[in-house]
């Protein structure tokens, strides 16, 4: 019997590749500093959750924090990427 895995889920909720959805679950857990939480949990959050839109990894990883469903610490958010229109040369 084959089981269905957990980027496979979230790469047919959202309508991703597989590999996207393996990234996608990866930096979830990278975005914690010492524990990580498994692919089966992630996905389980956020089938709670009822997204209707993908999320950053981080920002899952935030509402899985706050929520209490993992309580470890967050590494710092990652840098945002701003626009280059403020750059002259």
């Amino acid at each position: 019997m084959d089981k269905v895995k957990p980027f496979e889920k979230v790469a047919e909720q959202f309508q991703i590749s597989k590999e996207s959805a393996k990234y996608f679950l990866n930096h979830v857990q990278k975005s914690f500093k010492t524990e990580k939480p498994s692919h089966r949990l992630i996905l389980e959050f956020i089938e709670t959750q009822k997204l209707e839109i993908l999320l950053t990894p981080y920002e899952i990883a935030v509402l899985m924090n706050e929520s209490g469903v993992w309580a470890y610490p967050l590494n710092a958010p990652p840098p945002v990427n701003m626009p280059d229109e403020d750059l002259h040369f």
